[in-house]
């Protein structure tokens, strides 16, 4: 802001306006933390401009701080936080209770206690845990519908034109004492002194404190850490440069806070030092649990309560979590009871609609009865959690390795010759269809050469059915990032949320389109799977589910694209699967001689 006060001058007003008596100039210089002789100098000055009467602030004075008084607070909270799996998983972080407090209610009567009741609390994961603070706090909640698809660039966004004198906060902060004051100088970023090396932000700064630079990683170093002050003039910058970079491509996975480093040239910002142990960021569970060593033991939570009964244990034993590679279905995270590792699955929101639970739990028991998955441990059908054994170090299966190959075409057969029924039924062709329906709300298809590929593909499907193969229990996701390899080279098939009845060749239609095999790798991969090489018959029916593998996920991801997401190359590999081999099929099956298929 173009100031009216010097720092020092603000210093002494705001030291002053805390409180009702006077002051002597020894008190203001503790109050302030300036030199005796500095505030000496500076109370002649702010006398003779009639700020200061009677050692008391004036209310001239009390005028010359207003443009320095903090207007409103925005506190995010709309993030998944999934760094703190699995509580994140079942409420949003800033609603935890850390040493008897709420986390983002102790922040927001922080607030209040420095007079600042305008407060705006962003929301978008699980959004609806934090509407009742509107009423209980008289918060404003605005909600970010981009929370799952941007940083939190898109959390300001939402609030670009209420930055003014603004408090930026984070909902899971948890500060020992009241960091906020009702006048604030100038724009600061929070910061505490890490000793020692780092991988936080840290900061870089001129002698005056403004910030210069910030690299991730250091030594000996101030690092961002806690909340942030806008004043009215870094706002206006700020608001004017996210709109000017906000529909860029490179913006929507940025930090609001690299944003502001890009252009540290017009946004000035200074650093403000806190007293270590004074802001307190978790970053992890356990993170917090040394934090409040009894949260874990309070904390109102499902999934411990579910370990605990599986595993028979005590919440005090487990530990070590953090967050998987999440799946597009589901949550997962690791974690430790004792030196045994292991995995929670937590389902992802609206997927009881989308897997039957039932069937993938008979599907699990099933593997894990003929030993093709001995991760499994145990699974709740109703909710849809599962627990599993974790593999350290466990790769995929590499397909070009022809040993490993093998043991899955052989692990497959296993499946499928097991005689079992599973209530399931999954058809490529039914859910390409299906797909197709959901294609249409968006409106015609107008892809050239759909119509006749479409067509193609349901006349082979009619021949392919009166091949008469067997329906069999079915994995109906087999491919090599479904398979866990250990460092012993044993070997896992997971994730059995599709499994089912379906054609004998449904599985390897899966695999030869989503691991991408080669013609030779395919044909091998058949050869490994009869235990010998395939009949004409038998390799011209399990080409065709190459095929309809690429048809059905073809269409799946023309809606993914129509709904906005970018699947990628993706789209074309599972195009060009169908249409390579449709019309050699075709031709295959009406031909009356049977040439040999691919």
């Amino acid at each position: 802001m173009s100031s009216l006060l010097s720092q020092n001058q603000f210093s002494v007003l705001f030291a002053l306006q805390k409180t009702h008596e006077g002051l002597t100039q020894r008190e203001i210089a503790e109050n302030a933390g300036l030199a005796l002789g500095t505030v000496n100098a500076v109370v002649r000055e702010c006398a003779a401009l009639g700020y200061i009467v009677d050692r008391q602030l004036s209310s001239k004075g009390l005028e010359a701080l207003q443009p320095y008084r903090v207007e409103n607070a925005v506190i995010m909270a709309a993030g998944l936080s999934q760094r703190f799996a699995p509580i994140s998983y079942e409420k949003p972080k800033g609603l935890l209770r850390v040493r008897g407090d709420v986390l983002i209610e102790r922040q927001i009567k922080q607030l209040h206690e420095a007079g600042i009741m305008d407060i705006s609390v962003v929301v978008g994961y699980k959004k609806e845990y934090f509407f009742y603070l509107a009423e209980k706090y008289g918060v404003e909640i605005v909600i970010n519908d981009e929370y799952a698809t941007r940083n939190n660039n898109g959390t300001l966004w939402a609030v670009r034109n209420r930055l003014a004198n603004t408090y930026i906060c984070s909902s899971d902060n948890y500060f020992t004492s009241n960091p906020f004051e009702t006048y604030v100088y100038q724009s600061y970023y929070s910061a505490q002194f890490v000793e020692g090396t780092t991988d936080e932000w840290c900061i870089e700064t001129a002698q005056n404190g403004l910030i210069t630079g910030v690299e991730i990683g250091g030594e000996d170093s101030w690092i961002m850490l806690g909340h942030a002050y806008f004043d009215r003039e870094f706002s206006k910058h700020f608001r004017e440069i996210l709109e000017t970079v906000y529909t860029r491509p490179e913006t929507v996975g940025k930090l609001w806070e690299e944003i502001f480093i890009d252009h540290l040239d017009v946004l000035p910002m200074v650093v403000r030092p806190y007293p270590e142990g004074l802001i307190n960021e978790f970053d992890s569970l356990d993170e917090l649990q040394g934090f409040d060593p009894l949260f874990i033991e309070n904390v109102d939570s499902e999934v411990f309560d579910n370990i605990v009964e599986v595993l028979d244990t005590t919440r005090s034993e487990v530990g070590n979590f953090y967050p998987l590679k999440q799946g597009i279905t589901n949550l997962s995270c690791h974690f430790s009871v004792g030196d045994e590792e292991y995995v929670y699955r937590y389902p992802g929101v609206g997927t009881d609609k989308m897997i039957n639970r039932g069937a993938e739990q008979a599907a699990l028991e099933l593997a894990s009865d003929l030993g093709l998955d001995s991760t499994f441990m145990h699974m709740d059908a109703k909710r849809g959690w599962k627990i599993s054994r974790f593999i350290p170090e466990a790769r995929n299966l590499d397909v070009s390795n022809p040993q490993e190959l093998s043991n899955a075409m052989k692990m497959l057969r296993t499946l499928h010759h097991s005689d079992a029924t599973l209530d399931r039924h999954f058809d490529f062709i039914d859910e390409g269809l299906r797909y197709e329906s959901l294609l249409l709300q968006h409106g015609p298809i107008d892809l050239p050469g759909y119509q006749e590929l479409r067509t193609k593909v349901l006349r082979l499907k009619e021949y392919a059915d009166a091949d008469g193969f067997p329906l069999v229990p079915g994995h109906n996701d087999f491919f090599h990032l479904n398979f866990l390899v250990e460092s012993s080279n044993e070997m896992h098939l997971i994730d059995w949320e599709y499994a089912g009845m379906s054609d004998e060749a449904n599985d390897f239609g899966t695999l030869t389109v989503c691991s991408e095999l080669t013609e030779d790798q395919a044909n091998q991969a058949l050869e490994y799977y009869f235990g010998r090489e395939a009949s004409p018959r038998e390799r011209r029916h399990f080409w065709s589910y190459v095929v309809f593998a690429g048809w059905c996920w073809y269409i799946w991801a023309l809606v993914k694209e129509a709904e906005g997401d970018n699947v990628g190359e993706w789209l074309y590999i599972y195009y060009k699967h169908a249409v390579t081999y449709v019309d050699r099929l075709l031709s295959e099956y009406e031909d009356v001689s049977e040439v040999v298929a691919p």
